[in-house]
């Protein structure tokens, strides 16, 4: 008898995807960084994101376009090896490791910084334990509780950017009447350089990291060759919106550039609109935020591995394998979990050096796999319209200038990565002389099955 093959349970509907995507995006997070993206524009920090969004909305067409050919779980891997090359698949998805197996940690991280900043009696480990603790149980428990917690969680976040930019409002409104409201300062302003602006940009881009993350949510998702393309362009959208929006708002009350600290330039902010409790309530939402971003990436990194097991490229025993009552890789939760120990040994600058190299890469390789779909089309005798290559083209440019832009420590660390990933790869392929096993095309159809559960 054949062997079983491994599935996912398919409940997730756009809107459920959208909701992932966005939690592992943290629309807080512009809030987060506002200081150091307001240093870098000089007082700019909205028209940045408008500009980063743009950019990535190239990206997202080439996930969407290659998420309906290849309706599977592994993201950027699977998408490569099936328009380029298996060999070239395994490294962009061994970069893209960088991304989704590291960003748990760095979220972890972050929230427990922020809580150990409220709390300093309480030791740092006890935050980090308790955040992996939490999302390890849930997404253990399978994709619809996770679906769940994520939803109210989200909710109270957006709840917090509300409360947020109506301070906000307020608080212009009370200084310098309606005609304050209408001030263009945050967009442009006499120091502003599309120099400056680019840079923040690059700094901006960061932000919208998870858009791309729902594709390893494709088998447990409804009718995923829709639910996929739509959720992509949808999460780049909202997000990048989101980010415009508070942070617009926050330059309105605090034009310019000139912090006391720039790392915590929104809590000096949040305190002139609302004193002590605004600074709490902008606390508590920032934990929130990480939770819940916490909670999508640890279920997208582990289904990455999922993907790179049953594939056997990974040791399928222990990667490819699926909990016999909650279907969900249970192995692949708890040993991302444990790789988020490492935050209580490293700081957030050297961990996100981790994040960024396989972020750019993957989307890089995304968008020449939908240049070489183009041209396949093309052979075949069909005629795509001109902006299936336009836009790709524009993409690629786009991720390349981000990649080799990036500081320093982070081209080592991924080339370093990356190396190690060539001679695994040697080894497993006999020095490349057979390319590395591949899930046999039957499993595509099975992504189609539109059932609910």
């Amino acid at each position: 008898m054949p062997e079983a093959r491994p599935s996912l349970q398919r409940t997730l509907t756009v809107r459920s995807v959208v909701l992932f995507g966005l939690a592992y995006m943290t629309p807080l997070i512009a809030l987060g960084t506002f200081g150091v993206v307001a240093e870098e524009t000089r007082g700019a920090v909205p028209t940045a994101y408008l500009v980063a969004m743009a950019a990535m909305l190239f990206t997202a067409y080439s996930y969407g376009k290659m998420a309906a050919a290849h309706p599977v779980a592994g993201s950027a891997y699977t998408y490569v090896r099936r328009a380029l090359d298996s060999r070239v698949g395994f490294l962009v998805g061994w970069a893209v490791l960088l991304d989704y197996f590291f960003l748990p940690m760095v979220i972890w991280l972050l929230g427990g910084t922020y809580l150990q900043a409220q709390f300093p009696a309480v030791p740092f480990w006890v935050w980090i334990v308790s955040f992996i603790a939490a999302t390890t149980c849930l997404n253990v428990l399978g994709i619809a509780v996770a679906e769940k917690a994520n939803f109210l969680l989200m909710a109270f976040q957006f709840l917090v950017i509300g409360i947020f930019v109506v301070l906000c409002l307020r608080h212009v409104l009370d200084a310098r009447g309606a005609a304050g409201l209408l001030d263009t300062s945050p967009f442009v302003n006499p120091a502003t350089t599309a120099a400056g602006v680019s840079a923040g940009a690059a700094l901006a881009a960061y932000s919208f990291l998870g858009f791309d993350a729902v594709t390893t949510l494709t088998e447990e998702s409804v009718n995923p060759r829709k639910t996929i393309p739509r959720a992509i362009l949808l999460i780049a959208l909202i997000g990048g919106g989101v980010f415009v929006l508070v942070t617009a708002a926050a330059q309105l009350v605090h034009p310019g550039s000139t912090f006391a600290d720039s790392d915590s330039a929104v809590f000096e902010i949040a305190a002139v609109i609302a004193g002590d409790l605004g600074t709490a309530l902008l606390l508590a939402g920032l934990v929130i935020a990480q939770f819940a971003s916490g909670l999508a990436a640890q279920a997208s990194a582990a289904r990455l591995l999922f993907a790179m097991g049953r594939d056997t490229v990974l040791p399928r025993k222990f990667f490819g394998a699926l909990h016999s009552r909650f279907r969900t890789p249970v192995a692949n939760i708890v040993l991302t979990g444990c790789v988020g120990l490492v935050a209580l040994v490293l700081d957030v600058s050297t961990s996100t050096s981790f994040v960024n190299f396989g972020a750019f890469t993957a989307f890089t390789a995304v968008n020449i796999s939908v240049i070489a779909l183009y041209i396949r089309n093309r052979e075949e005798g069909r005629k795509p319209a001109w902006w299936s290559l336009a836009i790709p083209a524009a993409g690629t440019l786009i991720d390349l200038w981000l990649l080799i832009n990036l500081e320093p420590t982070a081209l080592v660390l991924g080339g370093i990565w990356l190396a190690a990933g060539i001679v695994y790869l040697a080894c497993r392929t006999r020095l490349f002389r057979t390319p590395p096993p591949e899930m046999t095309p039957e499993h595509d159809e099975e992504a189609l099955v539109p059932t609910r559960t």
